[in-house]
């Protein structure tokens, strides 16, 4: 009995307590504080929901106050979504602040800019947040950048099943679907005019080209990508742009999260497949950046002139039996490797920079990784690799050997390496019986420099250019092999210098720090 007695009054003790916060509660009197005066909402294209943003609203006095309203201005219109202290909404009445104390506001938005009269490609969507009114009002502006788009999707049939892509069949005879579509004669240009959005995989038809042009934006939803069928073709014709910064003439592909929290975030999306038999597959002055796979080639031809891959979650650019013509190319943080060529083929990389600085987690792979076979669940499939042939370039990264030879020995297995630097520290002598790896032996390894810093300008930040009068891989390179200029546009090689530079850049002078 003394126990249920005691509960009891702890039941009221409670119970009072609760409702002495309210009961003590006082009116706000506009003294309200804000971890921001406005909210920007980064860019979002239209349709497509913003990330979720917050504001924290503090209460700096001795007393718990009482906000008579907090709400948006543009009321239940508006395109804002508010959640305050866990409860969603767009208007709130009497909510509660403790003193001493804060409470969180977050804040999102979708926004269709074909509700506008007008059909702008950019559109500033703002409304304020307001709390309390009167002479006691405060409010926080909010604002965001809409793009317009063009939006590329799979169709959604009656039954809520998506149009779908017959990849073939599995080892069990079973059809591979994908959620993807044909792209129609009318979308098989993309121009600079707006950005596109993909949804699922877009596929180029048989006998089909798709023209991405100049300037052009490319962006993929989660799980989305291009495929280009047999006998269908990709031209990606970006060119080189004034301003490095802006590359307001390149192409690029990326992911269509806008917000700077995921400019440089790997595997938004999937991957550009060029399958086997597609033909006059063309690349310049393009960046493919933060997909699982940024370029899958599969025994096809494909011409990469200016290409920066970065940011891939698995591989950068991996080859089966692809028959690749490369220059100027710049490749990193890949989980796995930044390039891998399996199944043999032909490939030929002229200044080019390979490079892998992934810091994402643990990589058991090099940065360029080179095989003649191809090991699946059911069998070993091998192919000649008839060359694979790597001048004046940089193969480098932040582990201790950045490239691994695999060659089986029932087809061919070429490869060269000429004016290069490479990084491969064997220091127990791991690998010094096996041929692959005789560095002496000057049909594979000619006039290449080893584990010498290339004293790259900032990795974390995919800037390749390298120091002038420091990098390792400054004047190594061999006259008349790549192309004129640089991926910056400075003439190779450099006046005064006669011996050009290996990599993807010419050396510059760093800006002081």
């Amino acid at each position: 009995m003394r126990y249920l007695y005691g509960l009891a009054i702890l039941c009221c003790l409670v119970l009072w307590s609760s409702c002495r916060n309210d009961f003590e509660t006082v009116a706000s009197t506009g003294n309200l504080e804000f971890s921001k005066d406005t909210v920007y909402l980064d860019t979002i294209f239209s349709n497509i929901g913003s990330s979720t943003y917050n504001l924290k609203v503090y209460n700096r006095s001795d007393e718990d106050i009482n906000i008579p309203s907090v709400r948006l201005a543009q009321g239940e219109g508006s395109n804002y979504r508010l959640n305050v202290d866990g409860v969603p909404g767009k208007v709130f009445e009497n909510v509660q602040v403790l003193a001493k104390d804060s409470i969180f506001i977050f804040i999102e938005t979708t926004f269709n800019i074909n509700n506008l009269p007008t059909n702008p490609k950019d559109f500033l969507y703002t409304d304020q947040l307001l709390f309390d009114s009167g002479g006691n009002e405060q409010k926080v502006e909010l604002v965001t950048l809409v793009k317009d788009a063009v939006f590329l999707f799979p169709e959604k049939f009656a039954d809520g099943t998506y149009e779908t892509l017959n990849l073939g069949q599995d080892e069990n005879g079973e059809d591979i679907l994908v959620k993807g579509f044909f792209l129609e004669d009318d979308e098989l240009t993309f121009t600079n005019e707006k950005p596109y959005v993909i949804y699922g995989y877009a596929a180029v038809p048989s006998n089909k080209t798709l023209t991405v042009e100049a300037g052009a934006r490319v962006h993929f939803h989660n799980g989305s990508g291009i495929i280009v069928a047999e006998n269908g073709s990709m031209k990606s014709l970006g060119e080189k742009s004034l301003d490095r910064e802006a590359m307001e003439n390149e192409v690029i592909f990326e992911g269509d999260r806008l917000e700077p929290g995921f400019a440089d975030v790997p595997g938004q999306w999937l991957t550009i497949w060029l399958t086997q038999g597609s033909v006059n597959n063309e690349f310049n002055f393009t960046t493919i950046k933060n997909s699982t796979v940024g370029l899958l080639i599969e025994n096809c031809e494909v011409e990469l002139k200016n290409v920066q891959i970065y940011n891939s979650t698995n591989v950068g650019l991996l080859a089966r039996t692809g028959f690749v013509d490369a220059e100027n190319i710049v490749i990193n943080n890949s989980g796995q490797s930044s390039l891998a060529i399996q199944l043999g083929g032909s490939y030929e990389f002229r200044h080019s920079t390979l490079a892998n600085y992934w810091t994402e987690g643990f990589r058991s792979f090099p940065a360029v990784s080179i095989d003649n076979s191809l090991e699946t669940e059911e069998a070993i499939f091998v192919a000649d690799l008839i060359k694979a042939d790597f001048k004046n370039c940089i193969i480098y990264g932040n582990e201790r050997r950045e490239f691994s030879l695999f060659q089986n020995t029932e087809a061919a297995f070429n490869f060269n390496f000429e004016n290069c630097l490479l990084r491969f520290e064997d220091p127990t002598g791991e690998f010094g019986d096996d041929p692959l790896y005789d560095f002496s032996d000057s049909n594979l390894y000619s006039a290449t420099v080893f584990n010498a810093d290339p004293v790259f300008q900032d990795t974390e930040m995919n800037n390749f250019n390298i120091e002038k009068d420091a990098s390792g891989a400054e004047g190594i390179g061999k006259i008349g092999v790549g192309p004129a200029e640089d991926l910056n546009g400075n003439p190779r090689p450099s006046p005064p210098d006669t011996n050009p530079d290996a990599g993807a850049y010419e050396a510059t002078e760093f800006p002081a720090e």
